[in-house]
């Protein structure tokens, strides 16, 4: 994540502009000033576009955790946990990245910025990308049922992210039922119900390998941190399959 280096050290400018840019202008700001950095603001070069993507990724994905985690009133301590193991273990945060994350996230907090807001700029930057955007969702459902719970407010969240992203009712409802029902999780991290015939749970299994490979995740240029999250969601899917096809007999 070079590009986070780069701003923190005030050799980077950016102008994202809408709910990101206020969130990663008051963080990246504070940033500026604990570091005493005065290096003249026509020193510094723009975000590329690859970069511009990146931080868009980093700061959305946080800052709609943040509403979300507080959209029952207040932010506990299982949600935290949960955030930290998606900084940790699914993205690979060190601990500069994962400074900065938390920064954005009680930033995120207490912004006026709406949940809507930060997702509408994540799907305009990712419109085209629809796993990335599926990863979202899956990340949100995690945290927010974390605490064994899962709020009215927080599903409005959800949905309102569900109907931003233009993503499928039927899909979000198989998201959902890897975690608020755990009676079929594996059917359901292959995006397929138990009564499905064998031959459609191998094209969706064929299909979401071919996704989410590694290889093909590469060739697209997406955010290094969701190439690190699609390794595991890579995963996820080989040991949801062995699960099936041994229930199944296949």
């Amino acid at each position: 994540m070079g590009w986070l280096g780069k701003v923190v050290g005030g050799a980077i400018g950016f102008a994202l502009g809408g709910p990101v840019g206020a969130v990663a202008g008051a963080v990246f700001g504070h940033a500026f000033d604990k570091d005493g950095s005065d290096i003249n603001r026509d020193e510094r070069r723009s975000l590329t576009g690859n970069e511009a993507a990146q931080m868009t990724f980093f700061v959305a994905a946080f800052s709609m955790l943040a509403k979300l985690s507080k959209a029952d009133g207040q932010v506990c301590q299982d949600e935290i946990e949960s955030i930290d193991q998606f900084m940790t273990q699914d993205l690979h945060l060190n601990r500069e990245s994962r400074n900065i994350a938390i920064d954005i996230f009680r930033e995120a907090v207490n912004s006026p910025e709406p949940f809507e807001g930060f997702a509408r700029q994540f799907y305009t930057t990712f419109r085209t990308q629809p796993r990335l955007l599926e990863v979202m969702l899956d990340v949100m459902l995690r945290v927010s049922t974390a605490d064994g719970q899962f709020s009215a407010q927080e599903e409005e969240l959800i949905l309102s992210a569900v109907h931003i992203f233009n993503y499928p009712t039927e899909g979000y409802l198989k998201l959902k039922a890897r975690y608020v029902d755990q009676s079929d999780k594996y059917h359901a991290v292959l995006g397929c119900d138990r009564s499905d015939a064998d031959d459609f749970v191998k094209k969706q299994y064929r299909k979401l390998v071919n996704e989410y490979h590694p290889d093909k995740i590469a060739s697209k240029g997406l955010p290094e941190e969701f190439t690190h999250f699609a390794e595991e969601k890579f995963r996820e899917i080989q040991e949801a399959w062995e699960h099936v096809k041994k229930e199944r007999g296949l």
